[in-house]
């Protein structure tokens, strides 16, 4: 099943997220995390077998509707984060680096 499919990868890493290949949303998701010294396991969904049943479910999960971007999708610590706008709501709020410390993602 796609929903065990995704949290079994979402919880293999304190950071994962869920892109596709071309999405340049997902590039800057990825490089701030990165610039925090973060190493995230990311997946592009559009380079996996599975990757279309996966964007469905984690559209389910977000409650996102038709003509909404479904990634990309950040997991902290196996919790679902969100998009684009709440991985930067939190980095500008200053809550994103508490809770990748909290997650294990962060040394200092």
């Amino acid at each position: 099943m796609a929903m065990d499919h995704v949290a079994r990868l979402a919880s293999e890493r304190a950071v994962v997220v869920f892109t596709a290949s071309n999405c340049s949303m997902g590039d800057v998701v990825t490089s701030l995390l990165s610039s925090l010294g973060v190493n995230a396991a990311v997946h592009d969904l559009d380079r996996d077998p599975r990757g279309m049943e996966m964007e469905r479910e984690l559209a389910r999960r977000l409650g996102a509707g038709a003509g909404t971007p479904t990634v990309p999708v950040v997991f902290v610590g196996g919790d679902l984060i969100g998009g684009t706008n709440r991985v930067m709501a939190l980095h500008l709020s200053g809550e994103l680096v508490p809770m990748l410390r909290n997650a294990g993602a962060l040394w200092l």
